[in-house]
């Protein structure tokens, strides 16, 4: 089973799914970092990739499984890369930083204009920007909690794209595979309902969970939850629901590399 991609925690409430339906034998579980294409949905059964990403780790649970179901999905897809584990993978969810922050933050333009502006290039403005640069600084300080070295927005920008620039801004004006990529049409889509109980809550969870302060995740959860009267922190992947709760550092990592405790 790959989930493609898995944002962050996906392999782990697959698995608690499994154990809670009964099953003693799992299957294969994998995730991708993020999706191996720029690309929109643009009518039934058809789509439009703008842009193909360089390089997207892959993880598996238990990590040992990694190199040979690499090896087996470079077949079809030589994209995936071997990644550390997936809490590395689930950390570098850079989907969590630019998806729900744009879309809230841009909220009005996308009701007035039913998304007719280009998402990253027009919607990443200065200000929203340095909102952006809070959140991904909050969620390495996540993954430095863990003893994770996680990847800034702006060098994965690089390693998916080749793009390149001083700051994040920059590097997303840079990147000619967001060329073309209009806003959502309307609030009421994955960028809000998928990323933010599968991306930014599970986040803030960990984050409770580890003592690290993550004021402005916490903020686009509660703006989003607002927005589309729905409380994403009941919904969300929590720390309980991944089976994570109470769990010491070295134990997270180790789930990691065996797959249990």
């Amino acid at each position: 089973v790959v989930l493609n991609p898995g944002r962050t925690g996906g392999c782990l409430e697959f698995l608690q799914t499994l154990k809670e339906e009964g099953l003693e034998r799992f299957p294969f579980l994998a995730e991708a970092q993020t999706f191996i294409y720029a690309s929109r949905s643009i009518g039934p059964a058809h789509s439009k990739i703008f842009s193909i990403k360089n390089s997207v780790p892959l993880a598996t649970l238990p990590a040992y499984w990694i190199p040979g179901v690499v090896k087996v999905l470079n077949r079809v897809f030589p994209q995936f890369v071997p990644g550390d584990n997936i809490f590395k993978t689930s950390l570098n969810n850079i989907g969590a930083i630019f998806h729900p922050a744009l879309t809230v933050l841009n909220a009005a333009w996308i009701e007035e204009t039913h998304g007719d502006f280009e998402y990253y290039i027009q919607g990443a403005s200065p200000s929203i920007s340095k909102v952006l640069e809070k959140l991904d600084k909050e969620r390495l300080e996540i993954a430095s909690a863990l003893g994770i070295r996680a990847m800034s927005a702006k060098n994965w920008l690089y390693t998916a794209y080749s793009a390149t620039g001083k700051d994040l801004r920059e590097a997303i004006l840079s990147n000619p595979g967001y060329l073309g990529i209009k806003a959502p049409d309307r609030l009421h889509h994955r960028y809000i309902d998928e990323d933010v109980p599968m991306s930014l809550v599970p986040l803030a969870s960990l984050a409770e969970m580890l003592k690290v302060e993550v004021p402005t995740i916490k903020a686009i959860i509660h703006l989003a939850s607002i927005m589309r009267e729905r409380d994403f922190w009941k919904e969300g992947r929590t720390v309980e629901k991944l089976g994570l709760q109470g769990m010491s550092i070295r134990d997270i990592r180790l789930l990691a590399e065996v797959g249990e405790i």
